[in-house]
């Protein structure tokens, strides 16, 4: 089981795939806003989104898992 956690606190502004969808490394997968700023979280690895744990709207703090991949 892989995960994707979040690089910084923030706030989540859009989730960038779904559950089932298949990723690739480097692949924007969340934009967070912090600071006002809108950055993008990177998948680091490959795989399939099995579970996504945050939506728009949620608040995240450095560390949290984002997305769990098989």
């Amino acid at each position: 089981m892989k995960q994707i956690n979040a690089m910084m606190a923030g706030t989540v502004v859009e989730v960038l795939v779904a559950k089932g969808d298949a990723i690739t490394d480097g692949q924007d997968v969340i934009i967070i806003e912090s600071m006002k700023m809108q950055l993008p979280i990177t998948a680091e690895v490959s795989g399939q989104v099995s579970e996504i744990k945050v939506a728009a709207g949620d608040f995240v703090n450095e560390g949290d898992v984002l997305m769990v991949l098989n």
